[in-house]
């Protein structure tokens, strides 16, 4: 069966940015989702269409079709006194929208009263070099295809 729109897909799969593995599947846990409704990032989607069980390839995913060329208007200052806690550099915090929508971001730098906030994905403007092996491509099932996504035995996705 041949990996396409609602077909439920197995892989296994190991993500490399600038020669460091980021991102793996572990033994015995692949990745497991619902085909062409968006849940991986596009370029990794259309590189499996029509890909069948047993496929092993390796796909460059670019920016545009990863996580986003990066944007340098999503780096901005925030007030310190708008965190309760202590801010420290590196580290993801999560700012609510009006609608109750999570952003989330990452501190650059704490100077002072100040907080360098970069709301840009972690792998924006960076080329994916992803390793693939397609475990097993079945049909959704009809609860699949209602909630958007595929049932993974002992995980709750919502």
């Amino acid at each position: 069966m041949n990996i396409a729109q609602d077909k439920v897909v197995e892989l296994d799969y190991q993500l490399t940015v600038r020669g460091e593995v980021l991102d793996h599947s572990d033994p015995g846990e692949p990745l497991t989702y619902l085909h062409g409704h968006g849940l991986i990032i596009p370029g990794l989607e259309r590189a499996l269409e029509g890909k069948q069980t047993g496929d092993d390839f390796e796909v460059i995913v670019p920016p545009e079709d990863g996580y986003g060329e990066r944007n340098d208007e999503a780096v901005e200052e925030l007030e310190r006194a708008d965190f309760d806690d202590d801010v420290e550099e590196g580290e993801t915090y999560y700012m609510q929208a009006a609608d109750g929508t999570p952003y989330p971001f990452t501190v650059l730098s704490v100077e002072g009263d100040k907080v360098r906030a970069d709301f840009n994905p972690p792998l924006a403007g960076e080329t994916l070099h992803f390793k693939v092996k397609v475990l097993a491509v079945r049909d959704a099932t009809a609860q699949e295809l209602e909630q958007g996504y595929a049932d993974v035995e002992g995980e709750d996705q919502q």
